[in-house]
């Protein structure tokens, strides 16, 4: 008996030395970096709005007596919207004519007085004296025929913006007025888009790679019109972020032909799809950080694994764009890296990227 145990412990011995080389290789999933083009895909939200928006006012204060149109109406340049009262201004043009009438009937006088006057000179029967005064009587009620002309002219401008007209063809979008309403000078009464054409305003989450959509085609469906997809172009980005929402606005002009007004409002969402530059990809389970950096474990021809700083260009669906850091063909460790440390061996498990 004492004389096996020398035996038993030759076998063993070896056994675990060779359980422990196994148990050092972490097995890990190991993915390849390959060179990929980064294809940008975005889903938009927003609606439809004209391009050119008309708010409409009166230029004085006063009472509305008439509203002549609602919302949906088509308008066409020229045509009466709303109505003031005006009384005050029909009063004032009366008294304006009023005096014009007989402004031109004093200048009249004015200048048969210095034609006697002249003829009576001329025939020296009359005084240089009473000529040059008839001239400058004259002078006097011409200049006085002009004052009152420009009354007039303001009188009947003044009467005539009692009248809100519609400047060119639109489609009324908003009304906030109504028969026996006070309103004041300059206050918005009408909303009118312009049949110019129309834009779907999206609200795009800030991305560094929003600003090189810019020209660029996107795809539109409606929501809660049934109608065709449409086509439009891309073309103002906002350049801040709104405070409240914190998205960037996009606007899209459509390119579709006789869309009608009746996708003023629609809501639609965008697809945008445009190929970008090109980069190392990984997936993003594969990223890590080394101090402040973002980093992945890479993997040499012996198995061992060193932490890499690597600069990230984009974030896509699933995966990272890398563009220094990593080179095409490099193994990168996927999944499985908690535990692992500069020099580690790992071992690849079923299943990998080759």
């Amino acid at each position: 008996m004492f004389k096996l145990l020398p035996l038993v412990l030759m076998v063993f011995v070896p056994a675990m030395a060779a359980a422990q080389t196994v148990t050092d290789d972490i097995r890990v999933r190991i993915v390849t970096a390959r060179t990929q083009p980064l294809d940008l895909e975005m889903q938009l939200s927003g609606e439809i709005e004209a391009v050119d928006t008309l708010e409409l006012a009166f230029r004085q204060g006063g009472r509305v007596t008439e509203v002549l149109v609602a919302e949906g109406d088509r308008v066409v340049a020229g045509q009466p919207l709303a109505r003031l009262n005006a009384v005050q201004q029909d009063q004032a043009l009366n008294a304006a004519l009023a005096g014009l009438a007989a402004e031109r009937a004093r200048t009249d006088q004015a200048r048969q007085a210095r034609e006697r006057a002249d003829a009576l000179l001329s025939r020296g029967v009359g005084t240089r004296a009473a000529a040059d005064q008839a001239e400058q009587a004259l002078s006097q009620t011409q200049g006085l025929l002009e004052r009152a002309e420009t009354t007039v002219e303001q009188a009947r401008r003044a009467v005539d913006d009692a009248v809100l007209r519609a400047p060119e063809n639109a489609v009324v979008t908003a009304k906030s007025v109504a028969p026996g309403q006070v309103v004041a000078a300059a206050q918005p009464v009408l909303t009118l888009a312009a049949l110019s054409g129309l834009e779907a305003v999206f609200q795009a989450p800030d991305d560094p790679l929003l600003h090189d959509i810019l020209g660029h085609d996107v795809r539109m469906e409606t929501l809660d019109v049934d109608r065709p997809d449409m086509v439009g172009t891309v073309t103002e980005i906002a350049p801040l972020v709104d405070p409240q929402t914190g998205t960037v606005t996009v606007r899209a002009r459509l390119l579709t032909p006789n869309a009608g007004t009746v996708l003023l409002g629609a809501s639609v969402r965008g697809h945008l799809s445009m190929a970008m530059e090109r980069g190392i990809v990984v997936p993003w389970t594969a990223l890590m950080r080394s101090g402040d950096d973002p980093a992945v474990w890479v993997v040499d021809d012996d198995g061992r694994v060193t932490l890499t700083k690597v600069v990230i260009n984009h974030f896509a669906k699933g995966t990272i764009f890398v563009s220094e850091g990593l080179t095409d063909g490099q193994r990168v460790v996927g999944d499985g890296a908690q535990l692992l440390y500069p020099g580690r061996r790992v071992q690849a498990v079923e299943g990998d990227v080759p």
